[in-house]
C-alpha cells in the first residue's frame, strides 16, 4: 500500500485527533527523508514546535536531508538542529556538520552505527533498555538532553510573561 496526496494527509490529522495521547512533554515523529506529502502534511496539520534533520554521513544523504530541511524552511518550521545517524566506520563521518554548516544550525551530535540498535528495536527494546551503558545508549541520552533544552529555550524566549525568579 503506497499512501500519498489525501490518503496519507488523512491518516496523519487521525493521528493527531483521534489518538487518545497521554499527557506528552514531546512527541517525536520520524518522518521519511525528502520533501514528501508525509512532511506537508504534518506541518499542515499540527503546529510543529520545530524539525530535527537526520542525515547520515554520506553525501547522497546529506543532499536529501538540504532538501527535506528547505521544504521545512518553506513551511516556516524552526530547524532545531541535525543529528548525524549511522555515523562510523562503514559509511564515514563529517556529513552531519556539514549539513549543520549548511543550514546554519547546530549540529547537535551523532550516533554511531551499533547493531545493537536494530538488535533492540526487533525485539521492542530500544537500546537504551537493552543496553543501557552503549554508547549508542549514551548518544542517545545526551541527544534527548540537548533537544528538550533546546525546546526549553525556545519556549522560554517565546512567552514574554514567563518570569524566573
Amino acid at each position: 500500500l503506497v499512501w500519498r496526496g489525501p490518503m496519507l494527509h488523512k491518516a496523519i490529522q487521525q493521528l493527531f485527533t483521534d489518538v487518545a495521547w497521554s499527557a506528552l512533554d514531546y512527541l517525536i515523529v520520524d518522518l521519511p527523508p525528502g520533501t514528501g506529502d508525509a512532511q506537508l502534511s504534518m506541518a499542515q496539520s499540527v503546529p510543529l514546535t520545530g524539525s530535527i534533520i537526520v542525515t547520515g554521513p554520506q553525501a547522497v544523504a546529506v543532499s536529501n536531508a538540504l532538501r527535506g530541511a528547505e521544504a521545512f524552511q518553506q513551511l516556516q518550521s524552526p530547524i532545531l538542529g541535525v543529528i548525524e545517524n549511522m555515523s562510523g566506520e562503514i559509511f564515514g563521518s563529517g556529513g552531519g556538520e556539514s549539513a549543520a554548516k549548511t543550514l546554519g544550525v547546530e549540529f547537535l551530535g551523532r550516533v554511531e552505527l551499533d547493531p545493537a540498535v536494530r538488535i533492540g528495536g526487533d525485539g521492542g527494546q530500544p537500546i537504551v533498555i537493552a543496553a543501557p551503558e552503549s554508547a549508542a545508549a549514551q548518544s542517545f541520552r545526551q541527544l534527548a538532553r540537548i533537544v528538550a533544552a533546546r525546546i526549553s529555550l525556545m519556549t522560554m524566549v517565546s512567552d514574554p510573561e514567563l518570569r524566573i525568579l
